[in-house]
């Protein structure tokens, strides 16, 4: 693995640790995933962890921006949210049918108590931090 520069906004601690205790490790898991996967990737030297809408967000240079988020609404349930516009979640839909539940174009959504499938979430969070490189592939490279 390579040396990864992670450009992180202190706020997005703030939103972690705000998290309920049954969540926070969940939420955890899915940032260590994304930036192991960015380690993996020729050609990703910079991660930037921000916040967008409030959310936990990650964007890399070539990528398109996958956030998460756990809301008070749905406390069964977090998610990671793709950009709605992209082919990211029905490539997704396609490759992995029933491995993930879906929200429409824009998430695969995780119940508190599911066993998160890690090995096929890397490759949705690599399609999505190599977008604008994959975007032209049938399958987006995965």
């Amino acid at each position: 693995m390579k040396n990864l520069q992670i450009n992180t906004n202190p706020a997005v601690e703030l939103v972690f640790n705000n998290y309920p205790d049954s969540v926070r490790n969940k939420m955890m898991t899915l940032r260590e995933l994304v930036i192991e996967t960015a380690k993996e990737i020729e050609g990703v030297t910079k991660l930037e962890e921000t916040l967008k809408w409030g959310e936990p967000s990650y964007l890399t240079k070539n990528g398109s921006t996958l956030r998460m988020d756990w809301k008070s609404k749905k406390p069964d349930q977090y998610a990671m949210y793709f950009k709605c516009t992209s082919r990211l979640v029905e490539t997704f839909k396609l490759i992995f049918k029933e491995n993930f539940a879906y929200e429409g174009n824009r998430a695969i959504v995780f119940g508190i108590e599911d066993k998160i499938p890690k090995d096929d979430l890397k490759h949705c969070i690599k399609a999505a931090l190599t977008y604008h490189k994959v975007k032209h592939l049938p399958t987006l490279g995965i």
